[in-house]
């Protein structure tokens, strides 16, 4: 890191740290609202779904290359995790991801959800 700093390959842009490489250039979070803010986006994108934590970490590596990188999107994981089992715990029902408007007409707007919240495998499943 000394030889890179040395050879000026870390630039300081509105308070992000950005590093270039040969091929690529990386940021180094430290604000940690932006930090979370580019998790939820590589995890909970209406694009992309809840991605499982090592798909997760791929997109980040992608965006965010951070000495922590590893370790935050674990600790994101883990909030995550207690997050959901606190709603499901309270009863608290799932929201609609996208507001769905009302289509004029047959097969203007079409939408799809994602499948969550399945039952435990072996309970619902009739077996003669």
């Amino acid at each position: 890191m000394e030889k890179a700093y040395y050879e000026g390959r870390f630039h300081l842009l509105y308070q992000i740290l950005y590093h270039r490489t040969k091929q690529a250039g990386f940021m180094t979070l430290k604000d940690r609202t932006l930090l979370n803010t580019i998790l939820h986006e590589c995890h909970d994108s209406v694009v992309f779904g809840h991605l499982s934590e090592d798909r997760t970490l791929d997109r980040m590596k992608n965006c965010s290359l951070g000495p922590n990188c590893r370790n935050n999107v674990a600790e994101y994981y883990q909030t995550y995790d207690i997050f959901q089992k606190e709603n499901r715990a309270k009863g608290n029902k799932f929201l609609i991801m996208i507001q769905i408007q009302e289509p004029k007409s047959p097969w203007e707007i079409a939408h799809m959800d994602w499948v969550t919240a399945l039952s435990p495998g072996g309970d619902s499943i009739f077996k003669a």
